[in-house]
């Protein structure tokens, strides 16, 4: 049995915690759930059961307050409709402009969209978005294995020096509503397509950070860091750990998948789970402010 510490134990604490991936919703998306699971297949599996929890961000930073969150990046949804995608963004553009710089946001474009989703892509960067995201390849329809139709989304991140936020899933384990099939021998092609673009793999890249044990693989994700969304719902916490041995803390972005899991609740166990106060800044702020160019505590620069 797994020791539990006591609650008088001081745990490491991050100076400034990004949360490096939460979703918020429009409040006609929110309001009109049913109307949307019609309109989009993976909105549809996702959230057609009334207790998946959908937010604006007023409940966001509210959630950040009570979890002692200072900054929070905001993905929307990997909608397959490009003026879906559109409203979205206009949305997380607006409600960023006044979160007083607690927040930020990933544009959101269906790749396979050709040069329409690169045109959108640069309009997000142009309204202040500090990256794409989250993006789906089983939502949006889009090749991981012959990824050349993303070639002109990906041009854009690169011509502004921007991230690129890809879901990520584990080809063993459990079924779970939107797990998909973008497993690390379908995400490790895309990297070696493009070795320049700078990636982000969501809920820790589906377990590629352990082929990275491989030198070849690792050649390959050397652009790539890895994010923690839904760890509770994936793996034990030792994942911390095992992780952070392989690749190293310069590569991990806390980030909790938030509404999917509440703030609080697994910052503290994530903080619990074997970060070494040397790496507890970077895992939990530094490393998301420096891959999205976020400003430093106090307003600074990255």
């Amino acid at each position: 049995m797994t020791a539990v510490a006591p609650p008088s134990l001081s745990l490491p604490r991050p100076r400034a915690v990004v949360d490096a991936h939460t979703h918020v919703f429009p409040a006609e998306v929110v309001a009109g759930r049913a109307a949307f699971c019609d309109r989009d297949a993976w909105f549809g599996r996702l959230y057609s059961n009334p207790v998946a929890a959908l937010i604006g961000a007023a409940e966001l930073t509210q959630s950040m307050a009570v979890a002692g969150i200072g900054q929070a990046v905001v993905c929307g949804f990997p909608w397959a409709d490009l003026g879906l995608c559109r409203a979205h963004n206009d949305e997380m553009a607006a409600a960023v402009r006044g979160s007083g710089g607690r927040l930020s946001w990933l544009g959101v474009v269906p790749p396979g969209s050709g040069v329409a989703a690169a045109q959108e892509a640069d309009r997000c960067f142009r309204l202040g978005a500090v990256g794409l995201g989250e993006l789906n390849a089983d939502a949006q329809v889009f090749g991981l294995d012959h990824p050349t139709a993303v070639a002109p989304v990906v041009e854009v991140c690169l011509a502004v020096d921007r991230p690129l936020l890809l879901h990520a899933s584990e080809p063993v384990g459990h079924a779970y509503p939107g797990k998909g099939t973008a497993t690390p021998d379908r995400l490790l092609r895309f990297l070696a397509a493009f070795p320049a673009l700078r990636v982000v793999l969501a809920h820790w890249g589906g377990g590629l950070p352990f082929y990275e044990l491989m030198p070849e693989v690792a050649t390959v994700a050397a652009n790539t860091v890895y994010d923690t969304a839904a760890s509770t719902y994936l793996y034990r916490f030792a994942i911390y750990r095992a992780v952070l041995d392989v690749i190293g803390a310069d590569r991990v972005l806390f980030g909790s998948d938030f509404p999917v899991l509440r703030q609080d609740r697994f910052l503290r166990r994530s903080l619990a789970s074997g970060v070494r106060a040397g790496e507890t800044d970077a895992v939990f702020g530094a490393n998301a402010r420096r891959v999205y160019g976020l400003p430093e505590p106090g307003g600074g620069t990255p």
